[in-house]
């Protein structure tokens, strides 16, 4: 068995203010015995205007946010999953990337986002990320002492076949961190998320924005740690916080021997 612990965010625009109450919930997972912590997507700074982004965002190297996790990581010996910053890779290039941070405070891998967000829910709610962000294009997953963690970012929930691949590249959790709106939130993000366990026969982290940001914009929060049979273990519904579990990382083989249905394709 193992602690994960996954927290909740309200980001703004100021990627210190976020760098504050993302240590402070930490913290909080940490005094909760946790061993492995997720943050929601962009929980460095919520902001997709790209002329503003290409002049505040930095390179892996020199982002401040992802500095101060790394050390927070390294101090309580717990890895850190930081769900996405948005990482600066070229002159007039942004990426929407996962990090993965081990105990001793060193990046072991990072995703950049594939499915890009690109939809017209009305007239007045529309988004467009591909015109800010370059779209990942290759599926990661890397080692935990507990097994094997795939990752992918928010709307990629939507495409089952990349949780598949993980799934029968061997992964036993994959992460989930998100910034759900609140209309597409209501209507499917429990859906969703209790499909991709059921039918890899994985745990689900999912953290997530959740409430209305400083430009007006509403996501949907409720943060939920699934088990491999759809179980929903704990859900944080809207305010800032962190929700904290224990894993029983055997739970995915078994319940994949009971029933066989990734063998059979």
């Amino acid at each position: 068995m193992f602690r994960v612990s996954c927290i909740q965010l309200k980001s703004n625009n100021n990627i210190l203010q976020n760098l504050v109450k993302t240590e402070k919930l930490i913290l909080k997972a940490v005094k909760q015995g946790t061993d492995f912590v997720l943050t929601p997507e962009i929980s460095s700074l919520f902001l997709l205007n790209k002329k503003q982004l290409l002049r505040i965002c930095k390179p892996m190297e020199k982002d401040i946010f992802l500095n101060g996790i790394k050390k927070l990581a390294k101090k309580h010996k717990i890895w850190i999953l930081i769900g996405s910053l948005i990482i600066k890779i070229l002159k007039n290039k942004l990426v929407n990337r996962s990090v993965l941070i081990d105990k001793n405070g060193k990046v072991r891998t990072h995703y950049d986002k594939i499915h890009m967000y690109d939809v017209i829910l009305s007239k007045k709610e529309k988004y467009f990320e591909s015109k800010t962000f370059s779209a990942g294009k290759k599926i990661k997953s890397s080692n935990l002492p507990w097994g094997k963690l795939g990752l992918s970012i928010c709307y990629d929930l939507r495409f089952p076949n990349m949780f598949r691949k993980l799934s029968k590249a061997g992964c036993d959790y994959i992460s989930i961190p998100s910034a759900f709106t609140e209309t597409t939130g209501k209507r499917h993000w429990h859906s969703l998320l209790k499909a991709r366990a059921i039918e890899n026969f994985c745990y689900i982290f999912a953290p997530a924005q959740g409430g209305t940001h400083y430009n007006g914009r509403k996501t949907f929060g409720h943060s939920m740690i699934i088990s491999p049979d759809g179980k929903i273990l704990k859900e944080l519904k809207k305010s800032e916080g962190v929700i904290t579990v224990s894993v029983d990382q055997k739970l995915p083989k078994k319940l994949r021997s009971i029933i066989p249905s990734l063998k059979s394709e």
